[in-house]
């Protein structure tokens, strides 16, 4: 919840510093790509309108549920390929934090969904890169960066998945490992293993 609040003072901040669009402002007309988990456009609609916010619940809601929706976005999946593992879990643990953010950010920068996506999740990544990427293009005129394609040629794709399963399978071995006592230091018979506070003197 902290974060997510961080990463919309951090918005409000750039905003004021640079004059970009303020909150509630209408977005600019464009397509959205709606493929979950993807960088390719399943479907294109006019972004007429905006996410709302209701003071009375402090909360931000969508006004058209097929273009600013989860659905019009990618998933969690999306989210580990693009920007890794942090804003994969911040999904999960904080996932209306993260959809209130995602909505503010789509109402203050006039942006579809999938770009809101990928700008939250590199915040999430890494605040202080996005934040300073974010001052250069409204400061010095660097080219946008574009988060919502971060990571997703299929090259990166297929390395991503193959380091991906690689750490899965390490990480399988060593609780297994120490689970079965493979990784018990042999000798008088103590239990000197994971499960017994001896992490320092196991032999890896």
């Amino acid at each position: 919840m902290t974060t997510m609040k961080k990463f919309l003072s951090t918005l409000a901040v750039l905003s004021a510093l640079t004059g970009v669009t303020q909150a509630f402002q209408l977005p600019r007309h464009g397509t959205v790509s709606t493929r979950i988990g993807s960088t390719e456009s399943s479907s294109s609609t006019s972004l007429g309108m905006a996410p709302r916010y209701e003071k009375a619940t402090e909360r931000w809601f969508v006004t058209d549920e097929e273009t600013e929706g989860p659905s019009a976005g990618y998933d969690k999946i999306g989210s580990l390929y693009r920007a890794g593992p942090v804003p994969f879990i911040q999904r999960i643990v904080n996932a209306d934090s993260y959809e209130q953010a995602v909505l503010k950010y789509m109402a203050q920068e006039g942006c579809d969904r999938v770009e809101a996506q990928g700008n939250m999740d590199a915040y999430l990544e890494n605040p202080q890169d996005w934040a300073y990427q974010k001052m250069c293009e409204k400061n010095k005129g660097a080219p946008k960066k574009d988060y919502a394609n971060a990571n997703m040629k299929p090259k990166q794709i297929i390395l991503s998945t193959m380091w991906a399963c690689l750490v899965v399978v390490f990480a399988y071995d060593v609780v297994t490992g120490v689970a079965d006592g493979r990784y018990a230091r042999p000798g008088d018979g103590s239990n000197t293993d994971l499960f017994h506070g001896n992490l320092w003197n196991l032999p890896f």
